[in-house]
């Protein structure tokens, strides 16, 4: 039975966890959805993981609806998660709406998710009134990089725990029906996914969240340009695809490939001495 938005509220009411993973391409969302995750994310972060920018905010709405469509196509049980690329929302309201609604029209997800706290208020509750579902995002929001200095962890200080934990309100509130929370101190995190109704997905924000995402190629040790402090590999697909990239080439060049096993033969060879 296809994952639904239903299904991660009542994952939170009964304390089950919920798993994510971050996803570009329909043949790994297969792979994903046949696994069992709970859902997936396509996200920004495409930026990185497969165009090779330095970080998200070059995203287009065509770069996210080409690889949502894909990955939509895939996942027969997950629920997909689509995120609305830099300056696709702020603007205003009605952009936002506008470019949400293209997502789910043309990318055929199931949500779409946006980085903010009050400040994109208007926008969650234009979306959720229009049925578009969204997931928010608060503490390190990755469009917002260049106004953190850095990649930073966020909600360390008096102040800026209280405002995270009042922007985690307000976008519930506002019809969010959860929120990922980015590089947020552990007990912070633990807290916020208390007082909310709504499912908490951390990624670098400790256990006490309700569910946990990593991007794909980070936790199969696929993608090495960095690895943040909270990725754990559980697997080096990476070394294993790089080995089998050396054992093809190899191949190739000394001619043990393709094989006769893989090559085709002909019912009548005596028709090539006729060709000229």
């Amino acid at each position: 039975m296809k994952n639904s938005i239903m299904t991660f509220r009542e994952k939170k009411e009964k304390g089950e966890k919920i798993a994510m993973l971050t996803c570009y391409d329909y043949s790994t969302a297969r792979l994903m959805d046949a696994a069992g995750i709970d859902g997936v994310l396509i996200g920004d972060s495409l930026g990185n993981t497969m165009l090779g920018y330095p970080d998200t905010l070059s995203v287009t709405m065509e770069d996210m609806i080409r690889y949502s469509t894909g990955v939509a196509r895939g996942c027969k049980n997950a629920l997909v998660v689509m995120d609305m690329p830099f300056m696709s929302y702020q603007l205003s309201v009605e952009q936002g709406l506008m470019n949400a609604g293209r997502l789910m029209k043309e990318a055929r997800g199931q949500a779409v998710k946006l980085e903010g706290g009050a400040r994109v208020c208007p926008q969650i509750r234009a979306m959720t009134d229009a049925g578009i579902p969204v997931m928010a995002h608060l503490g390190l929001t990755p469009q917002s990089v260049n106004a953190f200095g850095g990649h930073r962890v966020q909600g360390k200080t008096d102040d800026a725990a209280r405002q995270l934990m009042e922007d985690a309100h307000k976008i519930e509130d506002a019809g969010a029906f959860a929120v990922v929370l980015e590089c947020v101190p552990a007990p912070l995190a633990a807290r916020i996914s208390q007082q909310l109704k709504i499912p908490t997905i951390g990624i670098g924000a400790g256990n006490g969240c309700d569910g946990q995402i990593l991007v794909y190629q980070d936790m199969l040790g696929m993608f090495n340009d960095f690895t943040p402090k909270f990725v754990k590999h559980f697997s080096n697909i990476g070394e294993e695809m790089s080995r089998a990239f050396r054992d093809y080439i190899s191949e190739v060049r000394s001619g043990a490939f393709p094989d006769e096993e893989h090559s085709f033969k002909m019912k009548n060879e005596d028709i090539l001495s006729r060709l000229y």
